[in-house]
């Protein structure tokens, strides 16, 4: 399992009978997770006294109960600064266990020693945005809410990116591929992290088992003639790891060769010594 262990300022620090306990900066949320499905005594005092605690509903959806949690904070991972609040559907607008894969791409666009192009799809608040530009790369930045862009911008501008080489784009990551096709543009690395059901502006409806093979096959064709990664990563229970890697195998080594590796992605929690699951991850390199 890939692990993003290299965190400060957040922290699983326990996990029982479909919740986790996390610390973002000075503050303790409680969500559910559909993965802890154990039942261990919950004996961390976070557990009686959190700042915000999402109630998932019978009925399906849920919502937040908050004790003295601000609207808005911020939390750091090495260079790069994020700003958070809870909005619906248990999320804070960050992923924390991407940052494995944030340092394995970063690790690549600095060694490259030459320009990289990356386009990052289902783009959401920029943490992936971020550390590649934070890297060095140029960014094309796409996602289908004007909302989460903005977010993103907001991301950027607390990292001291305001001025780092991103495009900002609000559109249906499909419909952007296939222009960009058509305009004949190419990246070095794309990155995508599809969610496994959305609807783009114009209420176009994506479901990743469905769609996610398409995608891939016409983001292949946006790759440069020296591509350095493609990276995608999937929230799918019903997506494993090897099937990622197969979608990448079939597209990407017939032409380009290189390494494919997949995994679970996961978060170390700090009360037991467990990895929380948290999706699963292709890799392809050259």
């Amino acid at each position: 399992m890939w692990k993003a262990d290299n965190w400060k300022d957040y922290e699983v620090i326990d996990c029982s009978k479909g919740e986790k306990l996390e610390r973002w900066g000075n503050y303790l949320l409680i969500r559910p997770d559909p993965q802890v499905i154990w039942d261990t005594p919950k004996t961390n005092r976070g557990w009686r006294k959190p700042n915000g605690h999402y109630h998932r509903s019978s009925k399906g959806g849920g919502q937040w109960e908050f004790f003295d949690l601000p609207e808005q904070w911020s939390i750091h991972y090495k260079d790069l600064t994020f700003q958070l609040k809870p909005f619906s559907f248990k999320h804070t607008g960050l992923f924390p266990e991407q940052a494995a894969n944030w340092d394995w791409f970063g690790d690549k666009i600095q060694k490259a020693g030459r320009p990289i192009k990356v386009l990052n799809l289902f783009a959401y608040t920029g943490g992936a945005t971020l550390a590649a530009a934070k890297a060095g790369a140029s960014v094309t930045h796409v996602d289908a809410s004007k909302g989460m862009v903005g977010w993103a911008k907001e991301n950027a501008k607390s990292s001291g990116l305001e001025h780092a080489p991103i495009r900002w784009i609000v559109d249906d990551c499909v419909k952007f591929v296939e222009r960009e096709i058509r305009r004949g543009n190419h990246y070095d690395a794309i990155i995508m992290d599809p969610p496994s059901y959305g609807r783009g502006p114009k209420g176009e409806i994506w479901k990743i088992e469905d769609n996610i093979h398409h995608l891939v096959k016409l983001c292949a064709s946006l790759l440069s003639s020296d591509p350095l990664f493609f990276l995608i990563n999937s929230y799918t229970t019903g997506l494993a790891p090897s099937v990622l890697s197969y979608l990448l195998g079939t597209e990407l080594s017939p032409k380009y060769g290189g390494k494919i590796s997949a995994d679970e992605v996961g978060l170390p929690v700090s009360s037991n010594g467990l990895v929380l699951p948290c999706g699963a991850s292709g890799r392809w390199e050259a």
